[in-house]
């Protein structure tokens, strides 16, 4: 579930987590044209894991998890986890745990100029996943790795439409390229 929100201080509007969290759905839906959005929410409660297209809303960037463990020089994924949401400043990430993937989630906009960088990176795995591509994305609760989930909120999404920062994204895989690939120029 997401975390619940600090105290505010007087005349300061707090939302309530429920309120967070169906915003977020709701959000995250409107990737859909209206008459597949059930589907989805059907996708969700059978499989904990809904297809949406992205370059929308937003966008991802594959990050390998030799990568980010690489980073920590640890492959425990609570600490992985609370690496990412440090290092992406809380920005929503995905994690798919089978594929030792993470997929951070960034403004659809992001611009060419750091796409450009992403394709550089490619030989690492890494990899801008934009207009014309899916997403398996976890229901909005999923938070935690389990042994039966496809793939959880390794950094949950706290609210509609709060992304990671394309710079961190890139500041994050550049140290990573120069600690797991040396001799890959940039």
């Amino acid at each position: 579930m997401l975390r619940p929100v600090a105290a505010a201080g007087p005349g300061v509007l707090a939302h309530p987590t429920v309120d967070r969290y169906l915003a977020t759905v709701h959000w995250l839906l409107s990737t859909l044209p209206a008459p597949r959005r059930d589907r989805a929410r059907l996708e969700w409660q059978e499989h904990e894991v809904a297809m949406l297209p992205l370059g929308t809303l937003f966008s991802a960037v594959r990050i390998p998890g030799q990568l980010v463990a690489a980073l920590t020089g640890c492959t425990e994924t609570t600490e992985l986890d609370a690496f990412m949401g440090q290092v992406l400043g809380g920005g929503p990430v995905i994690c798919d745990p089978r594929h030792f993937r993470y997929y951070a989630l960034v403004p659809a906009g992001m611009p060419r100029r750091r796409q450009r960088v992403a394709e550089v990176w490619r030989v690492m795995g890494v990899e801008f996943l934009g207009l014309g591509s899916y997403l398996g994305v976890p229901q909005v609760d999923a938070v935690e790795c389990t042994r039966v989930r496809a793939s959880y909120w390794s950094v949950p999404m706290d609210s509609a439409a709060t992304l990671c920062s394309p710079a961190a994204v890139a500041r994050l895989i550049a140290a990573g390229r120069r600690s797991t690939y040396p001799g890959v120029e940039e």
